[in-house]
Order: structure tokens, then sequence, then C-alpha cells
């Protein structure tokens, strides 16, 4: 690994770095490593609460390789596309695949997940027992944990640039809401609740509401939080507007399994999925 960093690293942002010596191989190989599961573009922490690292390198080796991958006719049973990225042979990977469920090539998704008829991009990691629902979307190196479920139409962001960004994380057990988008490297922490609707960027206002004051968060979920689309007032010249928030209105219980905790949850607090 430290060979194809430092091959990477040392060529990257000079005009010619793809045609250096040894430099299309290392693209190729990492982008194959991440196709297997055996790198990621982002590594999660030992400490459940601490930072995940994320490997800009990587993504600077993805980078590369759309500048070295020659365009091509693939095809699917009648269906054909015109791309450089050719799609993963799911039937090899034991993942349970619903037409027309689509993952890029170099993409890793767990044995155990299963696609409904959505999108897994480039250098995105999809856990074990995780759902991509109908027409969910999960981009570029975006890391989705096990036992995640993105319900229908959920957009999970893909973050390439610049190398360095945090991509979008959903954690284990996580649930994200019908139509939700979640964006530009924003964390949901462990066993969360996302409901339907909610909108989270990095600048979101997400608001925890269950106490005596506002705390104000921006760019993470925290773990096993219950969310919800809100509006908060901001005052402007021509008057004062309700902008789209997010809040923070409960936790799951620990007295519970996931399961029986996410149902209760739904119902207890009223959450659209």
């Amino acid at each position: 690994m430290s060979e194809l960093q430092e091959i990477i690293e040392g060529a990257y942002g000079e005009p010619d770095w793809t045609d250096r010596p040894g430099v299309r191989e290392a693209i190729e190989e990492i982008v194959a490593r991440l196709d297997r599961g055996e790198l990621r573009v982002a590594s999660p922490p030992e400490d459940p609460d601490g930072d995940w690292v994320v490997h800009a390198w990587v993504k600077q080796a993805i980078l590369g390789y759309f500048r070295i991958a020659p365009m091509g006719v693939m095809e699917a049973g009648p269906f054909r596309w015109h791309d450089k990225i050719p799609l993963k042979d799911i039937p090899a990977t034991g993942v349970r695949a619903v037409p027309p469920a689509t993952v890029r090539y170099g993409s890793f998704v767990e044995r155990g997940a299963i696609l409904m008829p959505g999108y897994v991009n480039i250098g995105a990691w999809v856990g074990a027992g995780s759902m991509v629902d109908t027409w969910a979307t999960v981009g570029s190196c975006a890391q989705i944990g096990r036992g995640v479920h993105l319900s229908g139409g959920v957009g999970i962001g893909g973050v390439l640039e610049p190398p360095g960004a945090t991509p979008v994380i959903v954690e284990d057990g996580a649930f994200i809401g019908s139509r939700a988008i979640v964006v530009e490297g924003v964390r949901v922490g462990r066993e969360a609740v996302v409901a339907a609707n909610v909108v989270l960027t990095a600048s979101t206002p997400i608001i925890d509401v269950t106490g005596p004051e506002e705390v104000v968060l921006k760019g993470r979920v925290p773990a096993r939080s219950v969310v919800i689309p809100g509006t908060r007032p901001k005052t402007f010249p021509a008057g004062t507007y309700q902008l789209a928030c997010a809040l923070i209105i409960g936790q799951r219980k620990e007295s519970t399994d996931r399961k029986t905790s996410l149902n209760d949850v739904l119902r207890e607090f009223a959450v659209q999925v």
C-alpha cells in the first residue's frame, strides 16, 4: 500500500501525471483493490466516536482512472451504455441485485447486501445487511455501513474533489427515510434515524431541540439520534423567511434491540419514512 501511495502522491497534480512511469499500473491496482473491498477511500475509527481517516491518495487514483480509462460500449441484455468505467459483475459477489440495479466497477458491496433498482458509484463501500432501496443512489466514495437502510429515492452525494475532503458517511444500523438527501461529507452516526425529506448538507443547521436550549450542529448527526425536517426564521433586508434545517427530536432507546427500536421510534415520534 505504501508503495502505491508514494507513486500516486509523487505524481499527482502534474499535467502529465498519469503518463509517468508506473502511475497507470498503480491507478489500475488501486481501483482493483477498491473493487475487491481490500482498500477503502476512508477508514472507520477504532473508537466509535473517533474521526474517520480519509485516504486522499486513493481518491487521487480514482480521478486518474477517469483520465486513463478508455471509452467503450457496455451491454447487459438488450441495454447498452457508452462510458469509461465498466459495471461490476454482481452475481460473482453474492449480492442480491434487483434489475436494473447498477454498481460501478471500483465500488464494493459486501456479501449479504440487497440492491433494489438503485445506483452505487465508483469508490463507494456498502456493508453487509444494508439495503439500497428503489432509486436510491450512493455517490462516489460514500461509505455506507452494515445494516443500513437507504429508503426509496434517497440521495447519498458523491465527494471526489478535493481529494482530502471527507466523503458522505452513514454508519452501521442507520435508517435514511424516503427522498432524504445527504451530501457534502455529512456523517450520519450509527443507528441514527433520518426521516423522509430531510436535507443534510455541510451547512445545514442540525438542531437538537430535546433540551431546554437548542444545540446547533453542522456536518454530523450524532449516533442514535432521530432527525426530522424543520425550518427556522432568518431576517433579510426584504423580510423574515423560514429556511430549512434539521431537528433532532429524540434518541433511539437502549432497552430494545435495533429492529424493535427502529419500529418503536418511528411510531413514537411519528417519523415519516
